[in-house]
């Protein structure tokens, strides 16, 4: 479904990813791990078609992304640090706005609704530039669900949200596997990745190190074997 091969992105003289190959299958929830800097956002920023690799291929639904990027962008649901929000506009003018980038007709009814699923129906008229960031990111959730995409790509997806923000995140998040969505998630909670995920990678110095299934695994164990194969200086654990 998604088939990464050899890729590589270099910045100057720098070396941010170094012969990535990966597979995921339809459906799979994989959870990116590691320190700052083992390019794990790069990788999304790469799936996604924001960046381009500095070699190497990648195939998404079969077809090659540098060559179809328009019709495989549309299928990809992208939730970054950048909320790509206009702060002009309301959360129903947004949404509406993005769907229609995406080249969908929503119903007004829908994007409504989205709205009130994510917290913000009292404030569904009111201009983004009065949001506190917590109430941005809930919005930012929003526009990435707003076209229903087969790809979600999540980049630290639980940072700047409170418990019941997070609580709405997770239940989309098991909304779009039950429907079969893919979904690449980067976090810095162990504890989280074991319970949303399939498939856990850890990354270092721009590499894949480990690729293991939670489901062989326990919460305890994952952190041990973490520990061992990256390093105990990260403060996030």
């Amino acid at each position: 479904m998604i088939v990464i091969e050899g890729i590589n992105k270099t910045i100057g003289e720098k070396a941010i990813l170094r012969n990535i190959n990966l597979q995921i299958k339809q459906g799979e929830t994989i959870g990116l791990i590691g320190p700052n800097g083992a390019g794990k956002s790069t990788v999304l920023n790469i799936i996604s078609g924001l960046m381009k690799p500095s070699s190497g291929r990648i195939k998404i639904f079969g077809k090659q992304l540098k060559e179809h990027p328009l019709e495989i962008k549309n299928k990809i649901g992208f939730l970054s640090h950048d909320s790509f929000l206009y702060d002009h506009f309301s959360p129903l003018e947004n949404l509406k706005f993005f769907a229609k980038l995406y080249g969908f007709e929503v119903e007004e009814r829908k994007v409504k609704g989205l709205i009130r699923e994510v917290g913000l129906a009292y404030f569904m008229h009111e201009p983004v530039r009065s949001f506190s960031r917590g109430m941005i990111q809930r919005l930012n959730i929003a526009r990435a669900l707003i076209h229903d995409p087969d790809i979600l790509l999540l980049d630290e997806p639980h940072t700047s949200l409170d418990q019941q923000a997070i609580q709405i995140l997770n239940r989309f998040i098991s909304k779009m596997k039950k429907r079969g969505a893919t979904i690449i998630m980067v976090t810095h909670d162990l504890k989280e990745a074991f319970h949303l995920c399939d498939r856990i990678l850890f990354m270092k110095d721009g590499t894949i190190i480990d690729d293991f299934p939670v489901s062989e695994q326990k919460v305890n164990l994952i952190f041990e074997k973490y520990f061992a194969q990256v390093g105990s200086d990260e403060k996030n654990f």
